[in-house]
């Protein structure tokens, strides 16, 4: 659909370049990003490697966080038979640290919003770390939640993220309403 989009936009004959510099879990719903161009693809993916774009989540989890504010460190041992990252409090050989803060926007009978900036990009980093402080993504079931939901997504939400444009060098912030929902409707009013 994305190149389709551009071939119609721009104009283009022939193939469309697309680029994915950003991408999410298969259940997560968000922010994407994409490059038009080679060279706008090896700039954005710079910017992703140097750390300097920022990525703001929200997540609805199980339970109620003790602390309102946590910054989380783990490392992270990615099983590829699983498809699955473990979190270990203390280093273990070949895992990698992986680091998030989170702060709970609101909190339900059962479940707590969170909004979360995350400071590094391991795989299925943020699912994992908040498993292993006890509080599961509302529906994620690989990763400890009581139940999933109905449609198979997760309650995870790359909601915003601010990088430099590749060629204007402008800083761009791109936000993404989280999908229909009643938990994430009552999430975006609050906000």
């Amino acid at each position: 659909r994305a190149k389709g989009y551009l071939k119609d936009k721009y104009q283009k004959p022939g193939n469309v370049f697309l680029g994915v510099v950003h991408r999410l879990d298969r259940p997560t719903s968000g922010v994407l990003v994409f490059a038009r161009t080679s060279k706008a693809l090896t700039r954005l993916n710079e910017q992703f490697k140097a750390r300097t774009v920022k990525k703001t989540y929200w997540a609805i989890i199980e339970g109620k966080p003790v602390e309102k504010k946590a910054q989380l460190l783990h490392w992270l041992l990615r099983n590829t038979k699983q498809n699955k990252s473990y979190a270990y409090s203390k280093e273990i050989p070949n895992a990698k640290c992986a680091q998030l803060n989170y702060t709970v926007l609101r909190t339900f009978d059962r479940f707590s919003h969170l909004g979360i900036d995350l400071h590094s990009g391991r795989h299925h980093q943020i699912r994992a770390q908040l498993a292993a402080i006890g509080h599961a993504i509302k529906g994620d079931l690989k990763y400890g939640a009581k139940r999933s939901n109905p449609n198979g997504s997760i309650h995870l939400h790359a909601r915003s993220l601010r990088i430099e444009h590749p060629t204007t060098k402008l800083i761009l912030h791109v936000t993404a309403a989280p999908p229909a929902d009643v938990l994430w409707d009552i999430c975006v009013d609050d906000c």
